[in-house]
């Protein structure tokens, strides 16, 4: 094999198999990641910590929640560091394993009626792990989306990885209202919620199915015939990229907010600020999700012709000023005009969201494009999705439902710098 040639071009088969592998492996991921936000939103602080009020405890879940979000970044280095040395394919299979098993024992976990203080202590553990393996999916998704890709549509490969939030959260959110509507509020309490959680063993198994059957991407390939591959690539990312690595990150942060705004606290206020009927809450959340879905598609596969950052900077203009209109609609607690409110910011988030499939992997080389590309992603959430269900909350607690607004707004500011100061990149050679 020659190292210097260009990497062979897939045949359809094989790239349509890459695109649904990429697909539903990050589908299954991202429903594993979700279904703890919408159990954390309705169920969790009376599950493990009863003996605290009703703020502290809505607290104290979106604490446990956010343990992910630290944990993605040592996710990222973890996995990136085998997934630029070993390849992107095996380093998925892991990442799904490690996700799919720790979400799955949520579910078996007892609540602190049975176990006291070591049931939210090994929730707490669980959401680690589940953090970990999410740092590790994303990035290989994408990269096994892109660098199969031909030249000139890897914005409409890397939309299939993208979708699979959308699909993930639609699943989870829709998971739950069913059960919703089936089980009375005590069985839903007692045991319903944790069905959703324990369905993962099945997922699990449909995602090892698909990944095993596809190939090395062949930009991996020449890199390791070459001998190219960083012996650290989180050191070389920190010391030779480290503009694009914290650029990429803040490009990243209001789509998590808005995103994690809308779905995750909005959810929590609904019901319990706004005396919203869960079901109704959870239905409109489903609605909102096909807008996110919509987003994300229209902006991933237009970023071939228009670029992945006008639209993003379009995208993210735009979610910060409806950050300032989402929650005098959602204050009317009318059902047609929360709607409205959800799906125009999840339609927005899915503007700023569908390109970054490409584009982060297009600002790193090859050697470290893994490592690079997911930890600019999971830091980004760390400052845009940890804290913003906890940050929301004191918020609205302290000033009022519109300075939730504002902190979107702001959020929106900072991507909007930070992707101006970040180049087009989607006429970028991959292999290099």
């Amino acid at each position: 094999m020659d190292p210097d040639a260009p990497p062979a071009a897939d045949p359809p088969e094989n790239l349509r198999r890459v695109a649904v592998a990429s697909f539903i492996g990050t589908a299954i991921e991202f429903y594993d990641f979700y279904i703890y936000g919408t159990a954390a939103a309705l169920v969790l602080n009376q599950a493990f910590f009863p003996t605290l009020s009703p703020l502290n405890a809505t607290l104290a879940s979106f604490s446990t929640y956010a343990v992910a979000f630290v944990a993605r970044p040592l996710g990222s280095v973890l996995f990136g560091h085998f997934g630029d040395r070993v390849g992107r394919k095996s380093v998925l299979v892991a990442s799904l394993l490690m996700m799919g098993l720790a979400t799955a024992l949520v579910g078996l976990l007892p609540g602190y009626a049975s176990w006291g203080v070591w049931a939210p202590v090994l929730l707490v553990l669980l959401r680690f792990v589940q953090g970990l393996g999410l740092g590790g999916e994303w990035g290989g998704a994408a990269l096994l989306a892109v660098e199969h890709a031909p030249p000139g549509r890897r914005g409409l490969y890397a939309a299939f990885p993208q979708l699979g939030p959308s699909v993930g959260f639609f699943a989870a959110t829709g998971a739950f209202w069913l059960l919703s509507a089936a089980l009375d509020d005590t069985a839903f309490r007692t045991w319903g919620w944790r069905i959703p959680f324990l369905f993962s063993f099945v997922l699990v198994g449909v995602g090892l199915f698909v990944r095993l059957k596809i190939s090395e991407t062949p930009v991996f390939a020449r890199v390791a015939a070459a001998r190219e591959a960083s012996w650290v690539p989180f050191v070389e990312v920190l010391r030779r990229h480290p503009r694009e690595l914290l650029l990429g990150a803040g490009g990243m942060v209001v789509a998590y907010g808005l995103f994690y705004t809308a779905t995750t606290y909005c959810l929590a206020y609904a019901t319990a600020e706004l005396g919203m009927d869960r079901g109704v809450v959870l239905a409109l959340s489903l609605v909102a999700c096909l807008f996110l879905a919509a987003g994300t598609w229209v902006a991933a596969t237009r970023s071939d012709s228009v670029g992945r950052r006008t639209l993003v900077l379009a995208g993210t203009g735009l979610a910060g000023l409806w950050g300032l209109v989402l929650f005098p609609l959602l204050d009317t607690a009318q059902p047609v005009l929360v709607a409205l409110a959800l799906g125009v910011a999840l339609f927005l988030m899915g503007v700023v969201y569908g390109p970054m499939g490409a584009y982060l992997p297009e600002l790193f080389p090859a050697r470290v494009r893994y490592s690079g590309a997911s930890l600019a992603y999971s830091l980004g959430g760390v400052l845009g999705g940890a804290v913003t269900p906890l940050v929301a909350t004191r918020l609205q607690a302290s000033f009022g439902s519109a300075s939730v607004g504002w902190y979107v707004a702001a959020m929106a500011v900072v991507s909007v710098l930070c992707v101006l100061a970040l180049p087009e990149t989607r006429d970028r050679e991959l292999g290099a």
